[in-house]
């Protein structure tokens, strides 16, 4: 299972009402650092399907969202369960180091 789109309007249900942990990647189209980990979260998301969904949000599409999580520095990635936030990342890793920060956090 790919990656896949959130917006405000369906942030609740995509990734506050997931039965299974939520990684959030805040990005948008002129930051190069997240163009940088898009592959990464990709196989990720190929890896982890089962487990683990992986949605994205552009931030400048969608200004509610980051705003009531603060995020400040792009990419951010969040990681919910159960509707919160349990984890959190901000700024590009190398596809291992994610690996790990997520299997810490999930």
């Amino acid at each position: 299972m790919a990656t896949t789109k959130t917006t405000d309007s369906d942030f609740s249900t995509q990734v506050l009402q997931s039965d299974k942990p939520v990684l959030v990647d805040f990005w948008a189209e002129w930051c190069g650092p997240c163009k940088a980990i898009g592959p990464a979260l990709e196989e990720i998301s190929e890896d982890k399907g089962d487990s683990l969904s992986i949605v994205k949000l552009n931030i400048d599409e969608n200004p509610l969202t980051p705003q009531q999580y603060n995020v400040r520095g792009i990419p951010t990635l969040l990681i919910f369960k159960d509707g919160a936030v349990v984890a959190e990342k901000v700024g590009a890793l190398p596809k291992s180091q994610l690996e790990n920060w997520i299997e810490q956090s999930i």
